[in-house]
């Protein structure tokens, strides 16, 4: 049976926040550690990326966007 914690929307938009924040932090090390240009491109696109999906759950949470109302 599912916890109250697990019902709560919120509990799983902050971990999912928290997990695609790790990754982005993760490429974003990586950047200074690769030589390769594309490599390096396809690492900040995919930063930028997560970012996006950070903020689209924010503002799930926070109901800040037309479509979350």
């Amino acid at each position: 049976m599912a916890s109250d914690a697990d019902r709560d929307p919120r509990h799983h938009t902050q971990k999912m926040q928290k997990a695609f924040q790790q990754i982005q932090d993760h490429l974003r090390e990586d950047i200074t550690k690769v030589d390769e240009p594309q490599l390096k491109a396809m690492f900040e696109t995919s930063a930028e990326v997560l970012g996006g999906l950070i903020k689209a759950f924010r503002d799930y949470e926070r109901k800040n966007e037309a479509a979350w109302r």
